[in-house]
């Protein structure tokens, strides 16, 4: 089955977001339906992995909200953008680094196109600007289908990081391409879904 490229231009809430991408985890399981890339952006919200801890949270009064992918606690919120994904890698080799190499290849096109140096790092997943994470990734495998997704800082509000540690990490090591270049990118959307596709095809 080909890979459905669905984009969103209006806030899907974090809710919705995820009873999608799990009604579809379960039809990809069953053959019943494509595989999918989905590019949104989220309200402001904060999103707990499997394995995030308590204490990264440090202004107790916003709400957390727990989910089941990997990673721990991130920041979604307006000039960030997610793309999730739910990839079926019984079709594809089931390599869960190669996946993995794949989404990052992705990010670093992307960013490249705008003449950003960055890189991944091994010891810690996601892509990163002169020590500042630019983009995470959060993954969840189950009977090797692949889901979960990336998020790219695009020109959201970076203060927001303030009231968490986000990914185990300081606060303050957190980036966007605005921040680095003070671009504001318009229709960018079908670019980050072409050079993921592709990508993803190649595993």
């Amino acid at each position: 089955m080909s890979i459905e490229v669905k984009i969103s231009k209006k806030p899907i809430t974090y809710k919705k977001a995820m009873l999608f991408m799990n009604k579809r985890v379960e039809e990809v399981k069953l053959g019943k339906n494509n595989e999918l890339i989905w590019l949104l952006e989220h309200p402001t919200t904060y999103s707990a992995g499997v394995s995030f801890n308590k204490k990264d949270i440090l202004n107790k009064n916003i709400k957390v909200i727990k989910t089941n992918r990997g990673g721990k606690i991130t920041l979604h919120n307006k000039g960030q953008k997610i793309i999730y994904f739910v990839i079926n890698l019984n079709n594809r080799k089931k390599d869960i680094r190669k996946f993995i190499s794949a989404l990052e290849n992705s990010i670093l096109q992307f960013l490249n196109i705008y003449k950003i140096k960055a890189k991944s790092d091994k010891k810690n997943i996601g892509i990163w600007v002169k020590g500042k994470k630019i983009a995470a990734i959060g993954l969840r495998v189950s009977r090797w289908i692949a889901f979960h997704g990336c998020s790219i800082n695009i020109n959201n509000n970076l203060k927001q990081y303030l009231n968490i540690v986000p990914c185990g990490l300081n606060n303050e090591l957190v980036t966007s391409i605005y921040n680095e270049k003070k671009i504001r990118l318009q229709n960018y959307e079908k670019k980050i879904s072409d050079i993921f596709v592709k990508n993803i095809d190649k595993i």
